[in-house]
Parts: C-alpha cells; sequence; structure tokens
C-alpha cells in the first residue's frame, strides 16, 4: 500500500469539495500543485473524476521525481522527513475534503449514522490489526449490540465473492433459525451462533430491515 492509499483507504473524495480547497480542473482530472520543505520540494496531486488520487513529489531545482520518497530502505533521515511533510498534505486533503466515514460500504455508514443519531454511540476500534472492525457498546454496561467488519464474502456464504462491510447483531435465539433463511442473514461469524447473527451490508437487505435487527440487539443490551 502506498502512502496516499494509506491515508485516503475508506475515505472516498467528495469531487465538489476541491476546488474550493485549491485544485484546478485540467480536462478530466483535478490538479492540486503545493511546494514545501522551503520550497525545495513539490508535491502534484491528481484526482480522477471516479474519486481516484494519486500523487508524487518533485525536487523544485531540477523538476525530477523524489524517487527515495517510495524507497523503503530510506525509511530515515532526510527522506523519511520529505516522506512525513508529503503526508500532511494529503492529511490536509483529507481533512477537507472527505465526508467523514467509519466504514467501507455506505450501507455500513448509513447504520453507522443512525447509531450515532439515536443512540449517541460512535464506534471503537479495538484491534489495530484489523482497523475495518468497529464495535459499538451500549453505554448502560459498555455490552457490545454491534460489531461491523470487513469480510471476504465467501466466509459467511461459499456461493459469493469478494469483500464486504458485515454486521454481527445480538438476536432472541427463538427467531434466528428464520432469519438466517432470508438473503443477506447469516449464523454469526466468528461469534456465539445460538445469539447472534450476520448481516452482510452490501444493500442485500434494506435499511428498514437491517435497523429493526440493530434496534432489537440494542434493546437485548440494556442493563436490566
Amino acid at each position: 500500500m502506498n502512502i496516499e492509499q494509506a491515508v485516503f483507504n475508506n475515505a472516498p473524495i467528495n469531487l465538489n469539495t476541491l476546488i474550493p480547497y485549491g485544485f484546478k480542473k485540467e480536462k478530466d482530472t483535478y490538479v492540486y500543485e503545493k511546494t514545501f520543505m522551503n520550497d525545495d520540494f513539490k508535491a502534484v496531486i491528481k484526482v480522477s473524476l471516479k474519486g481516484v488520487l494519486t500523487g508524487n513529489v518533485y525536487e523544485v531545482a531540477t523538476d525530477d521525481i523524489y524517487y527515495p520518497l517510495r524507497v523503503e530502505e530510506m525509511f530515515m533521515g532526510f527522506a523519511q522527513d520529505v516522506r512525513q511533510a508529503y503526508r500532511q498534505i494529503l492529511e490536509d486533503i483529507k481533512n477537507h475534503c472527505c465526508p467523514k466515514t467509519y466504514f467501507i460500504t455506505p450501507q455500513a455508514n448509513r447504520l453507522t449514522d443512525h447509531i450515532i443519531k439515536y443512540y449517541g454511540d460512535y464506534p471503537d476500534f479495538p484491534w489495530p490489526k484489523y482497523n475495518t472492525h468497529g464495535v459499538f457498546r451500549n453505554k448502560t454496561n459498555k455490552k457490545w449490540y454491534a460489531l461491523i467488519m470487513n469480510i471476504e464474502r465467501k466466509k459467511v456464504d461459499k456461493t459469493k465473492t469478494g469483500t464486504t462491510d458485515a454486521i454481527n447483531l445480538k438476536i432472541d435465539d427463538k427467531k434466528i433459525p428464520t432469519l438466517i433463511n432470508q438473503n443477506g442473514i447469516y449464523p454469526a461469524y466468528h461469534m456465539n451462533k445460538k445469539n447472534w447473527i450476520t448481516v452482510l451490508l452490501d444493500d442485500t437487505l434494506d435499511d428498514t430491515s437491517v435497523i429493526a435487527l440493530l434496534d432489537e440487539s440494542h434493546t437485548l443490551t440494556q442493563k436490566k
């Protein structure tokens, strides 16, 4: 994963924010240029109409690409200083041009907005190795009522390919045998299948149906 991918992972760019930020439209590409490190280097960052961002750093004196930027063996010293300064430029673009999102799929982020609005709970990400896995806890007792994670579809359905966000929810165990016969709902992935289910967040199941299950999970984890 390169620097640009690392910064903009899970952060879609709002194209409407680019020109106000300072980008210029050149045919089918938005272009932003900024000098840094005492104007010795210049960052040139491009965003396509599909929202794909690429970038590079040039030495101003020669207009040559600064190749040490991406050489792993040079992740120390001056090259590291240039890399960090370039990353700060990217982070500033992200902060100004990307809507706040926590997860990858649109449905996962819509559900997160619902949780924040109605329960006031924000996800926490307890596993650095799995930074796409976010937990929602009931504020009355800190019990989990939802876990959103990005997984391979085949982990829950061997007929499917690719990856998607999914949510684990706590449900009345009497309902689970019926629920898992619905499209998009499966026995829980990596959790107790007696009390939990997994729902794929790829719009197989509409938001209203998922929210009903989410609200039940929240209720079941309330302090008695």
